[in-house]
């Protein structure tokens, strides 16, 4: 398997070299040439098979250049640190006759070990990554550049903490992710790590860091220092790829409930910012998996549901702050991957990101967006909305969920009245609802203002009677380590700095 970039014609290239450099030259972002069928005599063989079986037999065919060995062997060590054996377990929610709503699968992607679904990419990516050095010959050091709304960040400083040949340093926005979230990177250990607060909001961070990856004296500089830039952000392959397995490894799960045969055709809905994880179901639907619809599940940042419902992207807008925050975005940076597999054009992609850079906005053709009404639908859920899913949900099935996996909910809810489309779906549910407590226990009619979010955390506990994950509960009794905060002018002084050291 080769990978070429989004934007321009470029000399194809392997899936190690991808994964280190992370974006393309051109400012693309590299997507596989091709995609690999994985038949349905192959899907019943995942039914019942270990988490780690599946990821090695859906990873292979995109990285043809890693042997079967190297393969399994970072399964073997990504999925070592997940708190429960199963890895990815799928819940199911079975109506009963007074609320005679379809079946629903909730894939629970947050038993790693920062308890978001991140972790399932952000601990395989540094075992490829670390691999793929060796395959390429690079000496420089990876100096890895993330820009976070809240759970990636985590995720890749617990991946890449300590990781030989590698230096990872994580931007976030100043005010704009959660007192959790923030203590989660903030009390970060390793000698090879950084973490920054930015003064704005997520956008500002990712493009101060898109600038930066985009700068050739910048990039020189850096290679003098015998450092080469490269990302954890879902523009990097590497980070992609294993994102794509939780998608066939539910739908085994779901035929092994009995809820669905195999074959049976089911809604996927995702929780949606940066478009890196629907855009992962998109790829296990082009691979073979039986979807019917990709149902793509925003806040009130609902930019995502305006493009597929208009054909037009607009970033000029108001931004909010919710009680989502790794969904408050207004540039969702997969979608751009999108546009290139449906369009097959990567001068239409081009004028599209040029067009978004200079003005803010680009609207797509007719014919493309007449292919995207097919395959997506979606929707939006406001705060009230989502605290009405959360305790839904728990009133009914005793259930708790997170902020993110409520809009999902609902939007499915709002899918299903709008199209009569009751076939068993399957909800991406991204985060531990201890994540979010101070919000999950709004939701289910608790005062907490005034109250420590810790006491939150096990008020939490109390009501739902469950334990929150230990890495959360501990996060109090931890020492913060990164206090530094800056402008977004500063920001490649801060990367310099940092990679001199």
């Amino acid at each position: 398997m080769k990978y070429v970039s989004t934007r321009s014609k470029i000399e194809p290239i392997n899936s190690a070299e991808a994964i280190i450099r992370g974006i393309a030259d051109d400012g693309g972002l590299f997507v596989p040439e091709s995609f690999p069928k994985i038949e349905m005599n192959e899907i019943e063989k995942f039914v019942g098979a270990p988490y780690v079986t599946v990821a090695e037999k859906i990873l292979q065919p995109f990285l043809t250049d890693f042997t079967e060995g190297e393969i399994g062997e970072c399964c073997e060590l990504a999925y070592n640190y997940f708190d429960l054996p199963s890895i990815a377990p799928l819940g199911v929610l079975v109506p009963d006759e007074k609320n005679p709503t379809n079946q629903t699968g909730v894939a629970e992607l947050w038993h790693g070990p920062t308890s978001a679904f991140k972790d399932f990419a952000l601990q395989m990516l540094p075992r490829l990554m670390s691999v793929a050095l060796k395959k390429t010959g690079e000496k420089r050091k990876i100096l890895i550049l993330v820009a976070t709304s809240g759970d990636t960040g985590k995720a890749a400083l617990a991946g890449f903490a300590d990781v030989p040949q590698t230096k990872i340093m994580v931007f976030y926005p100043d005010g704009g992710v959660s007192k959790i979230q923030r203590l989660q990177m903030v009390t970060q250990t390793g000698n090879n790590v950084n973490v920054v607060a930015l003064r704005g909001n997520f956008d500002d961070v990712q493009t101060g860091v898109k600038k930066i990856f985009g700068d050739k004296e910048i990039a020189g500089q850096l290679d003098k220092a015998g450092v080469k830039l490269s990302s954890a952000n879902s523009i990097n392959w590497g980070r992609l790829v294993p994102q794509i397995v939780y998608y066939f490894s539910s739908y085994a799960r779901f035929v092994s409930t009995k809820q669905i045969k195999l074959g049976d055709k089911i809604n996927i809905v995702v929780p949606t910012g940066n478009f890196g994880n629907i855009l992962a179901a998109y790829y296990a639907k082009r691979m073979g998996l039986p979807v019917n619809k990709l149902i793509c599940a925003s806040n009130e940042n609902h930019i995502l549901t305006d493009f597929f419902r208009t054909g037009v992207y607009d970033r000029n807008r108001k931004f909010y702050k919710t009680i989502t925050p790794s969904m408050d975005i207004l540039i969702s940076g997969n979608l751009e991957r999108l546009l290139y597999h449906e369009s097959g054009n990567a001068k239409t992609v081009q004028k599209f990101m040029q067009e978004l850079n200079d003005t803010g906005k680009y609207k797509i053709d007719k014919s493309l967006k007449k292919k995207l009404d097919k395959i997506f639908y979606a929707d939006y859920a406001t705060e009230a909305e989502t605290s009405e899913a959360i305790k839904g949900i728990f009133g009914q099935f005793k259930y708790l969920i997170d902020t993110h996996t409520a809009v999902a909910f609902y939007v499915l809810n709002k899918y299903r009245k709008a199209t009569d489309d009751m076939r068993p779906a399957i909800v991406a549910s991204t985060a531990s609802p201890f994540k979010f407590p101070g919000a999950v226990l709004n939701s289910l009619g608790q005062n907490v203002e005034g109250i420590d979010e810790f006491k939150q955390l096990r008020l939490l506990e109390t009501i739902s009677n469950r334990n929150a994950p230990r890495n959360l509960s501990s996060l109090d009794a931890m020492k913060i380590l990164h206090e530094d905060v800056c402008d977004k002018e500063e920001m490649p002084e801060r990367v310099l700095k940092f990679a001199a050291e």
